[in-house]
């Protein structure tokens, strides 16, 4: 299983205290990886297994053989989760709740396993071979089973899915006389961004009737907006409008095939143009993204986690803080050009201490005072899974095999309805049709992060 992350020693940059707790969008990282790895990719291999990068198909595999009846266990003794993972403590030999999460199972990082696991199993049977054709089986099955509790444990009924379910009694079978759940609060999962991964898998697998599942897309329609990016003379740059606009926001589009979409690819390169023209009108030498906060140096201890990192302009949500930038914020313009993205991530990791013995440092402060001295999947490993080009193609290919490709594409744009030559608009297509700014280039850097007299880690030097 894997862990959150480790701290580094504020000095030396070595690893010190791992984080011992994970969740479901870490594991999904995580799988993409495996998933590349054993679809015969060599730069993941390069990345795993640098010494033999033949071995990399077995080596994910074998960790995902070991997971998977981690997973099966981890149901056995809670089997009220529904398959689904808690935010989990893994430096054990059994997986189980943090403290905060006993009886508590979020929509949104299980939506992004989900969707890891359905590539790993495509990425599995391609190969043909016995084992991994039996581990595809394994990990289908479990697959299945989350179709099966989706709707009990996340669905509210009238189109909203929880967006963080409390469960009546996690030791509990779903469908035990004792066992309920219900919605935490008001918050539901009806946002256009990551969160929208599980709103698909719930519209195409679950036994939902025909009118819940359009329900699904009525309720989260009021938050897919357009808006335009005009500042600094970049402008006007038309935008899916972000709850932060923070490079976290767009992860749905490493598992499935958005891009297949013709409006969601231009509009989405859009939204790159305003995250790198922002950077370079604000003069601020990186790029914004919900992340870590700095080390502090004295306690040895992470100050804290920043959530509201983007751009103000075109979000909804305004009050943001904006003296932290981190390299991953550079995956989103990553998937459209390697160069003009790397070019950003450049700029940060050449600060000093944002290289460490394992890579990339998680974030600097804009001013160069401090980084945070740690290293974990968010941070490091999307920008990884970007360079790979994500894992829609074989999210893709078994969606095809599956017959659900079409349903997918007709609900993100247009379709044709039945019996009929009228064009019927869905979500995408309804709010966008003429995009303005696709002329404006990506932009590059011209600011640099200044030096404030922090020393490199020791590990690294020359």
């Amino acid at each position: 299983m894997s862990y959150d992350g480790t701290q580094l020693n504020w000095t030396t940059g070595k690893r010190t205290s791992k984080h011992p707790f994970s969740a479901a969008s870490k594991e999904a990282l995580q799988i993409m990886l495996y998933a590349r790895a054993i679809a015969g990719s060599p730069e993941a291999a390069r990345f795993l297994t640098p010494d033999k990068p033949s071995a990399a198909p077995g080596f994910a595999a074998s960790i995902l053989e070991k997971k998977l009846q981690t997973y099966l266990r981890f149901n056995a003794t809670y089997p009220g989760f529904g398959g689904f993972l808690p935010w989990m403590t893994t430096s054990s030999n059994d997986v189980e709740p943090t403290p905060d999460w006993v009886n508590r199972v979020p929509a949104l990082d299980n939506g992004e396993l989900l969707w890891a696991v359905y590539a790993c199993i495509q990425a599995l049977q391609k190969t043909c071979k016995p084992s991994s054709v039996n581990l595809a089986k394994g990990w289908q099955q479990w697959f299945d089973y989350a179709k099966s509790t989706a709707v009990p444990v996340f669905y509210a009924g009238s189109g909203r899915v929880c967006a963080v379910a409390k469960i009546n009694d996690q030791s509990l079978p779903v469908t035990s006389a004792g066992q309920a759940y219900q919605c935490e609060g008001t918050n539901y999962l009806d946002d256009p961004y990551e969160g929208e991964l599980f709103t698909h898998f719930v519209n195409l697998f679950s036994n939902l009737s025909a009118n819940d599942k359009a329900e699904l897309w009525k309720v989260k329609r009021k938050k897919l907006v357009s808006v335009e990016y005009n500042m600094g003379g970049v402008g006007p740059i038309t935008v899916e409008q972000g709850y932060w606009f923070s490079s976290h926001e767009p992860w749905k589009v490493l598992e499935m095939p958005y891009y297949d979409v013709d409006i969601v690819r231009r509009l989405y390169h859009n939204a790159e143009r305003a995250r790198t023209c922002n950077s370079l009108v604000t003069k601020v030498p990186g790029l914004f993204a919900s992340v870590n906060n700095s080390t502090d140096p004295k306690t040895d201890s992470i100050i804290g986690y920043i959530s509201p990192a983007g751009i103000p302009s075109i979000a909804s949500q305004k009050e943001q803080y904006h003296d932290v930038i981190t390299p991953y914020g550079a995956w989103p313009a990553i998937m459209f050009d390697k160069s003009v993205g790397l070019a950003w991530w450049r700029n940060m990791v050449v600060a000093k201490k944002m290289q460490n013995p394992y890579g990339s440092t998680e974030s600097t402060r804009v001013d160069g005072g401090l980084v945070s001295a740690l290293v974990t999947w968010d941070s490091k490993i999307t920008t990884v899974v970007a360079l790979l080009g994500g894992v829609g193609d074989l999210v893709r290919d078994k969606l095809k095999q599956d017959g659900k490709y079409n349903e997918f594409i007709s609900i993100t744009e247009a379709s044709f309805a039945r019996c009929s030559s009228k064009l019927r608009y869905r979500e995408y297509s309804r709010v966008f049709r003429g995009l303005k700014g696709e002329h404006i280039q990506l932009c590059l850097p011209k600011e640099a992060v200044p030096d404030a007299g922090l020393d490199d880690f020791t590990l690294c030097r020359g």
